[in-house]
């Protein structure tokens, strides 16, 4: 097996790597097969998809991305009957249909059935689909928070400080996946810039039933395709956007699309006096900045061959929010992170069966700390980075009943990270730290993956099934298969799928200060301190549940899961630096329930309704990674269990939305949150905290439970299109959040997560064409 990397990079160019999603290439005629130019909208409720376009003077059209589903298409044309088709796409492979039709009666009458696109029969697993209409209306409260906060309002996700999300329980555990290539690093806005909403098409998000092609980090992952809607001609956009906290952005895009080509280039930029979420109430200096540039050509080299190439440089630069002892003294630190990423990819349609896929990329990341002398207790300096290469390969082909995938994957990655500090007031850090301390490190990581997966649909059962192997090598080298498993069954007659999956997940370390984190000079930082190999996490996920339809209008989808794991991965802070670095703990257990009651259109409403349960528990001893406590020899031994630190027991979200008229909507949305745990550090007592929080924030915290208090929050959103035109609209949006202003603690003193609030009252106006 020493020679696996190689074998899989010559294996991964030989062949072709898409994610699940296919397309319809539509021929429309009329009864003598002559091509018809016929306006087309196709509806799929239960994958969020409505979309209105035309077929052009040859009758052609093309519809992707589609994730795997059932969709209704309907076709029109005047003088001639209106045509109604109920397709299916589960395959990567292009589906052709041809529709013929017929002159139109005297009087013609179509019965529209979207209900048969409300539950697919077919999911082994359900998946949270969340369409344009969806991404277009998004607003976030804060800067670079409009994908995770969209993701939030999915059940089974929590977003903790900074716009970390924890999918059921994991810790940076998310993995996206941008137009079919996987980045598992951590995109909360603290580590990488974010993905802007306007330039995304769609979004999928799944928590289970994973296919055998994904690896890495499987806490939960998020498809997201870019936009590619626009008809042909040149079309351009403005957005501006102004808020609370003197936040205002601004994004201007312009978009050729030709007959085999689309061009499209798009820069953002944007500034903010509340990026973070602060230790005080008082958001002392918590301003940020940012901005980027993206372009994407796709072409069509042939009818059976397309190239596309995505190109981004974005860049962040914030401070981090003071507490008032640190602000009393002046203390000022800087971060900032810049990524750069180039795309490729290259699809061949081989046969009417058969699809090859390749796709490429490199990117650099980096991130910097820098602090000026009145920073108290400690004077940091931090630099890491990374540059990444992946390439992907896969062959898709339909055969019967069969819908399989093969291929493989390599990844090769340099990591460098430096960090210094000097104690500023060593009596305010509990440990024997040097007063000075400097490290340096420089890594290579090495991961290669090969996968099949077969779904099987037989009658009324669907069976999903795959086998993965990885093989990763970054301070410690290990190699795993990965069996998937899951299956579905339609009842007849009740609208109503009953599923089930099993997933063995191989999750690789955080990249993010892994090389701190593993090093055998951080043990000799203290007397006691561990630095420990992080060794990658193996965990087995079981879930069941159902999907059912409810008199044809909403869906309700409802699941019960357990995960088992070792080597747990959690995260630590260096000091009161903000530098992160992964730990592992011997294993964890967490198991819980959700449902989702989900009404994707009834005449002029929509909305949903969402619970979560979930319990995890942690159990010692610590196995990898850097614990600077004084008592991190005892936790090399102990066997106790505790709650980690994502174990929030009650969660509710909802929303509902109605269209006014055809040019004015609003929303209204509302969040229960039960309370995380917390343990503060140092074990300090609600008595020794007073001169650091204020009497409202302790409030906030029931000590005698461990917990923080429950939250609530109520949203708002409005918006109308003020001119509405062929070459455009122009639109403007009013969104509102936390309308009660209730003081929501999101964490609280912890050993690993710090202090942080949430958003208060706050709103912004934004404008478009």
């Amino acid at each position: 097996m020493r020679n696996l990397p190689g074998l899989t990079l010559v294996f991964a160019l030989s062949l072709f790597g898409q994610k699940g999603n296919g397309e319809l290439h539509l021929l429309i005629t009329d009864p003598t097969g002559r091509p018809l130019e016929a306006s087309l909208a196709i509806t799929g409720q239960a994958t969020a998809i409505r979309q209105n376009l035309a077929a052009n003077a040859n009758g052609e059209a093309t519809i992707k991305p589609l994730p795997f589903g059932f969709y209704q298409i309907i076709a029109s044309h005047p003088g001639f009957q209106p045509y109604r088709e109920t397709v299916e796409v589960r395959t990567e492979v292009p589906a052709e249909l041809r529709l013929r039709m017929g002159v139109a009666a005297v009087e013609t009458t179509l019965v529209v059935k979207e209900s048969e696109t409300l539950v697919d029969p077919h999911r082994t697993a359900t998946v949270y689909f969340i369409g344009q209409q969806k991404l277009s209306e998004a607003r976030a409260a804060q800067m670079s928070r409009g994908v995770p906060d969209t993701v939030n309002q999915q059940p089974g996700w929590l977003m903790e400080a900074g716009g970390v999300l924890h999918p059921r329980g994991s810790e940076y555990n998310t993995q996206y996946v941008i137009d079919g290539i996987p980045i598992a690093d951590n995109r909360s806005p603290t580590f990488a810039p974010g993905l802007e909403l306007q330039d995304l098409g769609s979004m999928n998000v799944l928590t289970a039933g994973y296919p055998a092609e994904y690896g890495r980090k499987l806490g939960g992952v998020v498809e997201v395709t870019s936009r590619n809607d626009a008809p042909a001609g040149f079309h351009g956009a403005l957005g501006v956007d102004a808020g609370s906290f003197r936040s205002q952005s601004g994004s201007l895009s312009a978009q050729q699309r030709w007959q085999k080509t689309t061009a499209t280039v798009s820069g953002t930029a944007g500034s903010t006096r509340r990026f973070l979420d602060p230790p005080a109430e008082e958001n002392y200096t918590n301003k940020a900045s940012g901005g980027g540039l993206t372009g994407r050509v796709e072409h069509d080299l042939t009818s059976t061959d397309r190239l596309s190439i995505y190109l981004h440089s974005k860049r962040t630069g914030f401070l981090v929010p003071n507490e008032p002892e640190q602000e009393e003294a002046g203390q000022r630190q800087d971060r900032n992170t810049s990524e750069t990423m180039g795309q490729f990819s290259y699809q061949r349609t081989l046969s009417p069966a058969l699809l090859a896929s390749f796709r490429a990329m490199v990117r650099d990341l980096s991130a910097n700390l820098w602090s000026n002398p009145q920073s108290t207790p400690v004077e940091a300096f931090g630099v890491r980075g990374f540059r990444e290469g992946y390439t992907a390969a896969s062959l898709s082909w339909q055969r019967g009943r069969h819908s399989i995938k093969t291929g493989a994957e390599f990844i090769a990655a340099n990591l460098y990270e430096s960090f210094s500090y000097h104690l500023t007031v060593p009596d305010a850090i509990d440990g024997d730290y040097p007063r000075r301390f400097a490290f340096a490190d420089q890594g290579k990581s090495r991961e290669a993956a090969l996968f099949i997966q077969d779904l099987i649909r037989a009658g009324r059962f669907t069976i999903s099934a795959g086998l993965r192997f990885d093989r990763y090598s970054l301070r410690v080298r290990e190699n795993a298969f990965s069996p998937r498993l899951g299956l579905a069954y339609q009842v007849p007659g009740w609208g109503l799928r009953l599923h089930g999956s099993y997933d063995r997940a191989f999750e690789t370390p955080a990249m993010e200060g892994l090389l701190v984190a593993s090093s055998p000079l951080m043990r000799r930082i203290t007397s006691e301190s561990t630095g420990l190999p992080v060794r990658p996490t193996r965990s087995h996920f079981f879930q069941t549940g159902f999907a059912k339809s409810l008199w044809g209008r909403m869906r309700l989808d409802a699941n019960y899961f357990v995960r088992r794991s070792r080597n747990f991965g959690d995260d630590g802070v260096l000091l009161n630096t903000g530098v992160s670095f992964p730990i592992n703990f011997d294993r964890a257990e967490i198991h819980g329930a959700e449902a989702k009651l989900e009404l994707p259109s009834w005449g002029r409403w929509s909305g949903f309704l969402s619970y979560s349960n979930m319990t995890g528990t942690g159990f010692l001893p610590l196995t990898g990674g850097l614990f600077l406590e004084r008592n991190a020899g005892e936790l090399l031994r102990s066997n106790a269990s505790f709650p980690i630190t994502q174990d929030q027991r009650n969660t509710v979200r909802g929303q509902i939305r109605r269209q006014l008229t055809p040019r004015l909507w609003t929303s209204w949305g509302g969040s229960y949150n039960s309370g995380l745990p917390f343990e503060a550090e140092g074990g300090l007592e609600e008595d020794d905290l007073g001169h650091r929080f204020s009497r409202r924030i302790l409030n906030q915290v029931n000590f005698d439970r461990g917990r923080l208090r429950p939250q609530f929050s109520m949203d708002a959103s409005a918006g109308v299109t003020l001119l509405q035109g062929e070459e455009g609209n122009v639109y403007l949006q009013a969104s509102f959040w936390n309308l009660t202003n209730n003081l929501n603690v999101i964490n609280f003193s912890g050993l690993f997560s710090g202090t942080a609030i949430g958003v208060p009252r706050s709103g912004s106006i934004a404008h478009s064409n």
